[in-house]
């Protein structure tokens, strides 16, 4: 007896995984700051950071009112990028750079996910990305101890995790 096994073909959603990381980015970023607590009031650096990002977008696609690849309006900046950018801005400079890498590929994914599913062009994106960017560098101090992305094994066991040093 011969058995046969067909395997199907998974499709994957790239706009709906960009939607849901532009709200965990931001989300992360703001929880963080209830976590690590260094008596800077970073929950109000975070609500000044976003808020500003937020503002600018989305008074510059009602100013722009660029139309969108796929014939919509106001693509100009891209507010998914622009979310995701600044919760990435703000765990990066917060948190420093090896916390922040793996937050900007996931917003870059953001980004490339809004131009592959034709909603925006890569200027749209750009201009969110720097927006968002901005907006942290702006309002964000630097968290006062260090954290590290810290990656390891044990036997069979592949660990993620991080580590503050004091």
């Amino acid at each position: 007896m011969i058995f046969i096994s067909t395997i199907k073909s998974q499709n994957i959603n790239y706009e709906k995984i960009g939607d849901k990381l532009k709200i965990v980015l931001p989300v992360s970023a703001f929880a963080s700051t209830f976590i690590w607590k260094d008596n800077q009031k970073s929950p109000l650096q975070f609500i000044k950071t976003m808020g500003f990002s937020f503002i600018v977008t989305h008074s510059l696609k009602r100013i722009t009112n660029k139309e969108r690849p796929n014939g919509g309006d106001y693509s100009f900046p891209s507010g998914h990028t622009s979310a995701a950018f600044t919760g990435a801005g703000f765990i990066e400079k917060r948190y420093g750079l090896k916390v922040g890498i793996p937050a900007y590929i996931l917003a870059s994914y953001v980004g490339w996910s809004r131009v592959y599913s034709n909603h925006h062009d890569y200027y749209d994106v750009l201009a969110g990305a720097l927006l968002g960017i901005g907006s942290a560098y702006i309002f964000t101090k630097p968290f006062k101890n260090k954290i590290e992305l810290t990656i390891g094994s044990n036997q069979r066991i592949q660990t993620l995790g991080l580590r503050i040093k004091l």
